[in-house]
């Protein structure tokens, strides 16, 4: 299955006979039935949504339209929407670059906007992108993804997090006052990446207390393999009410059972969210590996998953697709699908400190539909999906499987290759 370019929004009954983006903006529909879609507890349901939240979730047919446009999803599992908590979109679609990579606003705002359609059609329909600034750049990348997100409202809700270079000695002077910038700017959360920097508990300092002037979360790069410094921003952080996230913290899985147990405790009790990436790394930390998923989980941690590097140098084949995260978890991590499944979704947006979402009345329409009957299977080949972002149908991915003629399979029943009657 290929990526396709976003198309514009159809109108229901569309010729190509997808139905069109129901309750997409200017096509009159207040309200939008979500009809006959499979739950995980096994029930099959009508869910109508209006005015960006559910109104009504019922038995199959129990539910009337009232004027709403009709989604059928027969066929599918709806699911609360996964959201990414931490993606590098101004470096995003880079790889394959020929020279180097451009910083200039243009270049930096098309990629974010490229990278986070991608990620929307996957099914984020909340994303969190990490944005360095300073050096040459300056503040640039920050204006382009600044400028990417007002483009993008309506579609999906993109959040930037200021990720400064140097923050301590007399260096780190400019770099602080660019941070700060950054967030009168419009950033919404306050990031770094400790480890880089010459003295990184007072890097740590430094960005616990722009948080705390200007009431922003943090989210900082760290691989975690320094318990003594992981408990010091543990318990630092229990001050700072708006919310502390670190990741991918790879390193805890290099060090003794022991000491990473305690720091684990440490992180739970200070209220710490840890933000892995079993997809891959990023360009934030110098080494790789995926975060002790179990010792976190067992120690009371908020556990999220995020994609990380998106085709860039970091990782050049990055998805940047949650499922697929979530995916890892359960495969190679050993976690029970639906818990992997709630590491990018429920989980990733506690940490990203957005609302919660249930598949019941009043909670925000934030949605995806899979094909496929149950969650395991569904993370193993998440082809065609259908994404819901307050309360609209605002991307679809379809995949169709075909296979050619051959003796003796006739009786097989198969979708074949060609036109029909050929």
């Amino acid at each position: 299955m290929s990526d396709s370019q976003p198309q514009p929004p159809r109108r229901p009954g569309s010729p190509d006979g997808s139905g069109g983006f129901e309750g997409a903006a200017g096509d009159g529909a207040t309200a939008l039935l979500l009809s006959g879609a499979r739950l995980t507890d096994g029930r099959t349901v009508d869910v109508r949504l209006s005015e960006g939240r559910i109104e009504a979730v019922g038995t199959a047919g129990s539910l009337s339209a009232h004027r709403a446009a009709r989604v059928d999803l027969g066929g599918f599992l709806l699911l609360p929407a996964p959201a990414e908590p931490h993606a590098h979109s101004e470096s995003a679609l880079t790889a394959d670059a020929a020279g180097p990579v451009s910083y200039a606003v243009p270049d930096v705002q098309r990629r974010t906007t490229d990278a986070a359609l991608l990620q929307l059609g996957h099914g984020a329909t909340a994303q969190r992108s990490h944005v360095r600034i300073g050096d040459v750049p300056g503040l640039g990348p920050m204006e382009a993804v600044l400028q990417a997100r007002r483009a993008l409202r309506g579609l999906v809700d993109l959040s930037a997090v200021a990720v400064p270079g140097r923050l301590t000695g007399v260096a780190g002077a400019d770099g602080l006052a660019m941070l700060r910038d950054a967030v009168k700017m419009g950033a919404a959360v306050v990031g770094g990446s400790p480890d880089l920097d010459p003295d990184p508990a007072g890097y740590v300092e430094r960005v616990l207390e722009v948080a705390a002037e200007h009431g922003c979360p943090v989210d900082l790069h760290t691989d975690g393999d320094d318990p003594a410094r992981l408990a010091r921003l543990a318990a630092m952080a229990g001050g700072l009410r708006t919310g502390v996230a670190i990741g991918p913290c790879g390193g805890l899985s290099r060090l003794p059972l022991e000491v990473a147990s305690r720091a684990a405790d440490q992180l739970a009790a200070g209220g710490v969210s840890v933000v892995c990436q079993p997809q891959g790394g990023c360009g934030g930390v110098d080494q790789r590996g995926v975060a002790p998923v179990r010792l976190l989980r067992a120690a009371g941690v908020r556990l999220a998953a995020g994609s990380g590097a998106l085709r860039d140098t970091a990782n050049p084949v990055g998805r940047g697709d949650p499922l697929e995260a979530a995916y890892l978890l359960a495969s190679q991590s050993g976690m029970r699908p639906q818990d992997a499944y709630d590491a990018v979704a429920g989980v990733a947006r506690a940490a990203m400190g957005l609302a919660e979402v249930r598949l019941e009345a009043g909670f925000p329409a934030e949605l995806v539909a899979v094909r496929g009957e149950r969650l395991a299977g569904v993370l193993s080949l998440a082809y065609s999906r259908i994404v819901v972002h307050r309360g609209r149908v605002v991307a679809r991915t379809s995949a169709v499987r075909e296979y050619c003629d051959s003796v003796g399979a006739g009786d097989l029943e198969l979708p074949r290759q060609g036109r029909a009657g050929a």
